[in-house]
């Protein structure tokens, strides 16, 4: 049975950083887009950041470019630093994996039950 687990949320307060982890087990992952989506309260979960398989390429949501940095230990760990936090990256962060790109929520192959982070004023 697939899992994605994830740990490192918590509170922080504006400009400050946090380190998500995401580890996955049940299978190998080391052909598949390890990623992050977030949700926020009455809004729509969306796409955060992807790596791929071989952690040569990553894409980033615009809103968190250049604050936020995935990475990928090895097949089936990744991990989200995200600094310069702001109270509008406060969301549930899920971890996502999927046999090919997608920022879509809807086309995502396995998912993890999430880890809150808040980001206060």
């Amino acid at each position: 049975q697939v899992q994605l687990v994830e740990s490192g949320g918590g509170l922080v307060q504006a400009g400050g950083s946090l380190r998500l982890s995401c580890a996955a087990s049940g299978r190998t992952f080391s052909s598949a887009v390890m990623g992050w989506f977030r949700q926020a309260p009455g809004k729509e979960r969306e796409f955060v950041a992807a790596i791929s398989g071989s952690g040569v390429s990553t894409y980033y949501a615009d809103s968190v470019k250049g604050r936020f940095t995935i990475s990928r230990d090895n097949a089936n760990t990744a991990h989200l630093q995200m600094n310069s936090l702001k109270p509008e990256d406060t969301a549930v962060y899920y971890c996502a994996a999927d046999w090919g790109f997608t920022r879509s929520p809807r086309t995502v192959d396995y998912w993890g039950k999430g880890t809150l982070v808040t980001v206060s004023s």
